[in-house]
């Protein structure tokens, strides 16, 4: 194949090589002419930009603010109108919270900022006095080139608005679940307490449970508890039936399950998630937080992900009316393993 021909025009671009140097074979164009901004040249569309700022951080504000309101403000009676309300207002407030300020931090560097295209040439970390005392200068030139000293609301509104934005999180860590000790040791689950199906109460006939089933259970006096909604994240169960000869014999659990049906905690032992995922070929229970998996057949041992302990197993029986009955507690407290347990 012949070489191909450079048009005249394109020519001028190359370099003749000499002796023993490498020929340069496109030259640097430079940076383009630097186009200035509106808020440059134009004192009245800065102010303009100063404004828009200002309002969006007023409104990250508003927001943050809305969510703390209504985190108190909205009861939970338990119903599905409360829970929705307090759910809508919580994400608009939190949302508009996080938006409005990363809006703002945008339209701030946009607008008002140098955007001017500077180069730093590499030099050793700690610099000379001289080019530290240099660099000192350029971050108060900065600074002061940044107008927020001159721009006064500005300034006080950023400032406003990043101080609220923390308190959504300190808010929502208040309410994470039951601290660390009695709390978690107990929950409703006795000897007698019927198991029943989520969210109905409906109690479960053994008769009812087929092998490869999986069943969402609660304790039967859930709604009679005032606070049935911790209640429930700690004593929520899953349900499943399965050939008693593919589950490793366990002298120490005898007679917790009936003819293979088995009950364990739904709460993962990582970080609490609920464990609602089962594969009846494999006796797989999947965490779909974190991937951590349970082997139903080795009662309930972590066999990969992050957690560290098998999941908590309720002892089960059978009552005279041939419905699933608890025989008592869980035996260790369910939750993840980094609570204390005493």
């Amino acid at each position: 194949m012949s070489d191909v021909q450079l048009p005249n025009s394109d020519k001028s671009a190359l370099d003749e090589p000499d002796a023993g140097r490498t020929p340069v074979r496109f030259r640097n164009p430079g940076l383009p002419a630097h186009r200035h901004r509106n808020a440059d040249v134009d004192p009245r569309a800065a102010r303009r930009a100063e404004h828009q700022v200002l309002v969006l951080l007023a409104l990250s504000a508003l927001g943050t603010l809305v969510f703390i309101v209504a985190y108190f403000a909205v009861p939970l009676d338990g119903t599905f109108a409360t829970l929705q309300v307090s759910n809508i207002s919580l994400g608009l407030g939190l949302g508009c919270g996080i938006f409005f300020i990363g809006i703002a931090a945008v339209h701030l560097a946009k607008t008002l900022m140098p955007d001017t295209e500077m180069i730093d040439e590499r030099h050793p970390q700690r610099g000379t006095d001289a080019e530290r005392e240099d660099a000192a200068a350029i971050m108060v030139q900065g600074g002061h080139e940044s107008g927020l000293g001159r721009r006064k609301f500005v300034l006080g509104g950023l400032v406003g608005a990043a101080a609220l934005a923390p308190l959504p999180a300190v808010v929502l860590l208040r309410d994470l679940g039951p601290l660390p000790g009695d709390d978690l040791a107990h929950t409703l689950w006795d000897e007698g307490v019927r198991l029943a199906l989520d969210p109905s109460a409906e109690p479960i006939l053994a008769s009812d449970v087929t092998i490869g089933s999986v069943f969402h259970v609660i304790p039967e006096n859930l709604y009679e508890s005032e606070h049935f909604l911790d209640e429930k994240a700690k004593a929520a169960v899953l349900v499943m039936r399965v050939d008693p000869d593919v589950v490793q014999d366990d002298p120490s659990r005898a007679g917790w399950d009936v003819d293979g049906i088995y009950a364990y905690s739904k709460i993962c032992t990582h970080v609490g998630c609920p464990v609602a995922l089962y594969e009846q070929q494999t006796h797989h229970l999947l965490c779909p937080c974190h991937q951590s998996t349970f082997d139903l057949t080795q009662h309930c041992k972590v066999i990969f992900g992050p957690a560290n302990r098998a999941l908590p197993q309720l002892p089960i029986r059978i009552d005279d009316e041939g419905y699933l009955v608890a025989q008592s507690d869980f035996l260790e407290p369910p939750g993840p393993s980094y609570w204390e347990r005493g």
